[in-house]
C-alpha cells in the first residue's frame, strides 16, 4: 500500500511539474512602463532612451547595442559592500545557461562613474569570470547613468550618503526584448527568480 502511495505521488508531481510548464510556455509577457506615442500619435510600448556609454574596453555602447537581441540589463557599483556581489554572481549563473544562444546578452551600469572606469569595470568582469563578448559593463555622464535608469529602465539610482558604499541603486534585473521594450523585472538578490528570468528568456526567443 505504501509503495502504491509513493508511486500515486511520483505521478502528481510529475502532471503538476508538466502543467506548470505548459502554463508558462502560454504565457504572454507584458510590456512594461508607460506607453508612449509615435510620430502618428499613435500609442506605442515604452522603450529604452537613446544613450551613449563607455564600456570596459573603452568602446562606445549605444542603444544599437540591445537591438535584434534579449537583453538583461541592471545596476550596479565595484565597490558596493551589499548586494552588488549577490547579484553579479546571479547574472554571472544566467550568463552561463546561455552560453550558447547568440541573441542573449547583458548590460550593467555603474551608479559611480567617478570609482568605476574602463580599466575598473575590466578588472571587475575578470574578477566575476563574467564572458564580455556579450556581457557590457558601461561607465558615463553621472546624470546620463541615472536617467537612463529611471527613464529608460525605470529602476531608481542616486548617490546618498547614509546608504552603504554612498549609492542608492536597485536590486532589479530588466529583461529588454529586441525592440528595447521592457519585458520582465526580477529580484536579482534571489537565486530562483533567475529560473523565472531564464523562462521568460526562453518566451521570448520563441516569439
Amino acid at each position: 500500500m505504501t509503495h502504491r502511495l509513493v508511486i500515486l505521488f511520483f505521478l502528481i508531481v510529475i502532471v503538476f511539474s508538466c502543467n506548470e510548464e505548459q502554463k508558462h510556455i502560454e504565457k504572454t509577457l507584458p510590456f512594461i512602463g508607460q506607453k508612449d506615442y509615435d510620430e502618428n500619435g499613435e500609442e506605442v510600448p515604452h522603450k529604452v532612451a537613446p544613450f551613449q556609454f563607455i564600456n570596459q574596453d573603452s568602446l562606445i555602447i549605444t542603444e544599437s547595442y540591445l537591438k535584434n537581441k534579449i537583453t538583461v540589463v541592471d545596476f550596479f557599483f565595484t565597490t558596493c559592500p551589499t548586494i552588488c556581489p549577490v547579484m553579479t554572481k546571479n547574472m554571472k549563473k544566467v550568463q552561463n545557461r546561455w552560453a550558447n544562444e547568440p541573441k542573449v546578452q547583458f548590460l550593467s551600469h555603474t551608479v559611480d562613474p567617478k570609482t568605476d572606469t574602463p580599466k575598473k569595470l575590466k578588472r571587475f568582469a575578470k574578477f566575476y569570470n563574467a564572458n564580455t563578448t556579450n556581457w557590457n559593463f558601461v561607465t558615463g555622464n553621472k546624470e546620463d547613468l541615472y536617467e537612463a535608469g529611471v527613464n529608460s529602465y525605470l529602476l531608481p539610482s542616486q548617490e546618498d550618503a547614509l546608504a552603504p558604499g554612498g549609492f542608492l541603486h536597485s536590486e532589479f534585473f530588466v529583461l529588454v526584448d529586441e525592440n528595447l521594450n521592457l519585458r520582465g523585472i526580477y529580484d536579482g538578490t534571489k537565486e530562483n527568480y533567475m529560473d523565472s528570468l531564464s523562462l521568460d528568456i526562453q518566451l521570448l526567443l520563441n516569439d
